[in-house]
């Protein structure tokens, strides 16, 4: 798979938005001379796009191995798909996640959500989920009823350590204590393959803008019953089956198109199939390995800068993927990544990466791990992937030896 870049530019960003396929462009510029209504015409163009986005529905659902009866919905986004989700949630359904989340894995749930602490170590977390999902069932006290829907939320992959979560062990955990289980797939997906039916999870979603598919597209796939049963996440036109003379005499669809309302991103979602599809006739063995080496060698790089701290939640050689947070001791994480765009043409991302509880508390560990006293408040982030080089891996890591 190729992608598109800028030539002099060195992109080390991809975790906050992924530079465009090739596959996902060519399928837009081949789809646009089309580009009609969807679903609403009788019209050639129209019957061409209709099948062309239900095409890309079935390739999305092949690419994370969805269930016969799961939906594949299309939204924004993750953050979108996670809303769409905790909007659909049976009336007082307990929510159990953990602190460490990316915002769109806190935010969406509701005010009584228990949160977990972060744990030091996969295992841990596999044991306080465990823990806390058996004292919500447990007979003595305010327990949840047996019958009571119980939802966990959780990272497959950590937005700001890269670091990889044990989601089959935490689904089997779920599973044991008759709760569902949603994950987080927007930094796993563009790394390694993920598949609802054998990992099984109960929902899942990803995002096309980190998946090189930057046009607008995510997609939010799960069991059926809780969503065809809320209301629609959008109220209009596609998401109903009929309207009477009353604007509440309404019967809503049933199946994706319940909670599609509106024109739907067309090019979105064609986008993100193509880009599926590329990733399924790839050698994602070798994709991983290659980016393995790369992240090896920025680690490597990182840890013999006596002025440079990395971020981490787990053990130094936990599985990860592509990302790396980092601080420089002594230097402003704004103005590292300004003098790294400035001066070497290197795209980083510097702040909190909107999982400011998580980030705080490594900051805080970073610290006490270093013994120093001059490390900043906020973190810089790495991230590599496809089109990434050694060069460019060696250039960022040569401009962080200068700074010390």
């Amino acid at each position: 798979m190729s992608v598109f870049g800028v030539p002099g530019q060195i992109n080390l960003d991809l975790a906050a938005s992924a530079p465009c396929a090739r596959a996902a462009a060519d399928a837009v510029a081949e789809l646009l001379p089309w580009y009609a209504s969807v679903h609403r015409g009788a019209g050639a163009l129209s019957r061409r796009c209709t099948l062309a986005y239900e095409q890309a529905r079935q390739t999305v659902a092949d690419f994370v191995g969805a269930r016969a009866g799961d939906h594949v919905v299309f939204t924004r986004n993750t953050t979108d798909a996670l809303n769409l989700l905790a909007r659909a949630l049976p009336a007082g359904t307990a929510v159990v996640t953990f602190a460490g989340e990316h915002h769109a894995n806190l935010l969406p749930w509701p005010a009584d959500t228990v949160r977990l602490p972060v744990p030091t170590d996969p295992q841990e977390a596999v044991r306080s989920l465990a823990a806390a999902l058996a004292e919500l069932r447990a007979p003595s006290g305010h327990p949840v009823p047996a019958d009571r829907p119980v939802l966990v939320a959780v990272t497959a992959a950590s937005n700001v350590t890269g670091e990889v979560w044990p989601v089959a062990e935490l689904a089997r955990v779920a599973r044991r204590h008759g709760a569902r289980i949603v994950v987080d797939a927007a930094q796993l997906a563009p790394h390694a393959p993920v598949d609802v039916d054998a990992l099984d999870v109960d929902y899942l979603a990803l995002s096309g803008h980190k998946l090189y598919a930057p046009f607008g597209a995510g997609v939010l796939v799960g069991r059926a019953d809780w969503l065809d049963a809320a209301p629609p996440y959008l109220a209009g036109g596609g998401a109903t089956a009929s309207v009477g003379e009353s604007c509440h005499d309404v019967t809503w669809n049933s199946g994706p198109a319940r909670h599609e309302a509106g024109t739907p991103n067309l090019l979105g979602a064609a986008a993100l199939a193509a880009v599926c599809a590329a990733f399924e006739a790839a050698d994602r063995t070798a994709l991983h390995d290659r980016e393995q080496a790369l992240l090896a060698r920025l680690r490597t790089g990182l840890a013999a800068l006596p002025h440079v701290v990395e971020l981490r939640t787990f053990a130094p050689d936990a599985p990860r993927v592509g990302i790396v947070s980092f601080v420089v001791a002594g230097r402003d994480s704004g103005e590292v990544a300004a003098h790294l765009a400035q001066e070497h043409a290197i795209g980083v991302r510097d702040g909190l990466f909107c999982a400011h509880p998580l980030a705080r508390r490594l900051l805080a560990d970073a610290t006490t791990r270093s013994g120093r006293s001059d490390l900043p408040p906020t973190a810089v982030r790495a991230s590599i992937g496809l089109g990434t080089t050694e060069a460019e891996v060696d250039e960022l890591v040569g401009a962080l030896a200068a700074l010390g």
